[in-house]
């Protein structure tokens, strides 16, 4: 069963205060309350630790040590990044209005009652205030890369064809096709992981908490291929943004029970909840997994003239050219930014001691 998209970016009730002591830093950034300043506006300590919150929200156990300086380091990173967003909006005159925020936030809560929305939002550590100022950020986000991207990018037919001439032979199936993208965390060691948090369990109770971060986030509303090159641990896809390609439906029967009767309950877009990732030989878990079923084709030879096919085909090459764009304008707005991250300093200062 689908699992409800109802956070767009959580923000917690919690706010810890920690000083901490930066020899190399100046007074200001030193004080330990600002983490970082972006363009001379500052990032807190506070917004870090509702955000840390938040998303180790229904998790067993904190994370302590190196693997909280990792996440609050992470954390930190989208939030500077989000804080360019917005600054690029302003800019541009696409800061959301209330009306549009307002009307998002009736779409999030018609599927509930008020009593189910405010013990989603309690679940979540967030007040109505909090939620809101988040969707203004999501739905700001979107009007930038909308305008500034998305806007931009033209598949033509002979695009198309293109593809579909050097891929035909790949294009005629004896059997259902699933197309599936997969998050995977695992706590057993692994050097050839490099996803772009650089983000790695280190044993079982690690990848337990750092899954269900994951799985927080997408509730959240982050998209799934961003969150499968930031943090999957799956080193032949984590690049791709999690993208597994199309398997057979006799795939899937061969897969484990627990597996394959959640991915068979899916409806394109859908994605499981935590699974166990098992052990082939033995069916042991050694790890844990979120699936997403992204499309299904029936069987049979898809000819470039089925509208379908050309539909298909067309927004597969869009969303890789929108992928590969939108990192690239996040990269170019954020080398244009006056960016100064106090608390990696400080992590590096300390030898990743820091809170």
């Amino acid at each position: 069963m689908k699992r409800v998209h109802l956070i767009e970016a959580g923000l917690g009730l919690l706010c810890v205060f920690f000083m901490l002591q930066l020899a190399a830093c100046n007074r200001e950034g030193s004080s330990g309350d600002v983490m970082a300043s972006v363009n001379g506006r500052k990032i807190y300590r506070s917004e870090v630790d509702k955000y840390f919150a938040n998303q180790t929200a229904g998790s067993d156990q904190q994370p302590t040590g190196e693997q909280a300086v990792s996440l609050r380091l992470s954390i930190l990173d989208t939030l500077i990044e989000t804080e360019i967003l917005m600054k690029r909006a302003e800019k541009l005159g696409l800061l959301a209005s209330d009306e549009e925020v307002d009307r998002k936030l009736n779409e999030m809560k018609s599927p509930f009652t008020a009593e189910q929305f405010n013990q989603r939002l309690a679940e979540k550590k967030l007040t109505v205030d909090d939620f809101k100022h988040e969707l203004r950020r999501s739905l700001t986000r979107e009007k930038v890369l909308n305008k500034e991207v998305t806007s931009r990018i033209t598949i033509t037919d002979q695009d198309v064809a293109n593809y579909y001439n050097a891929h035909k032979a790949e294009f005629n199936y004896i059997e259902p096709q699933y197309r599936l993208s997969k998050i995977m965390v695992t706590g057993m060691p692994n050097q050839q992981v490099h996803n772009l948090q650089n983000s790695k369990a280190q044993n079982d109770a690690d990848a337990r908490k750092k899954i269900q971060m994951i799985a927080n986030r997408l509730d959240s509303g982050d998209e799934f291929a961003t969150l499968a090159m930031g943090f999957s641990e799956d080193p032949e896809t984590s690049s791709n943004g999690g993208d597994l390609g199309l398997a057979p439906e006799s795939a899937l029967k061969n897969a484990d029970p627990v597996t394959r009767d959640a991915v068979l309950k899916l409806k394109p877009g859908q994605y499981t909840p935590v699974l166990p990732l098992l052990n082939p030989a033995n069916h042991q878990p050694y790890g844990y997994m979120i699936v997403k079923l992204v499309s299904k084709e029936p069987a049979g030879q898809r000819d470039l003239s089925d509208p379908r096919v050309q539909q298909s085909f067309r927004q597969q090459l869009h969303d890789r050219r929108e992928q590969l764009l939108k990192a690239a304008y996040s990269e170019t707005l954020r080398n244009e930014a006056k960016i100064t991250n106090y608390y990696a300093r400080e992590v590096l200062t300390n030898a990743g001691t820091a809170q």
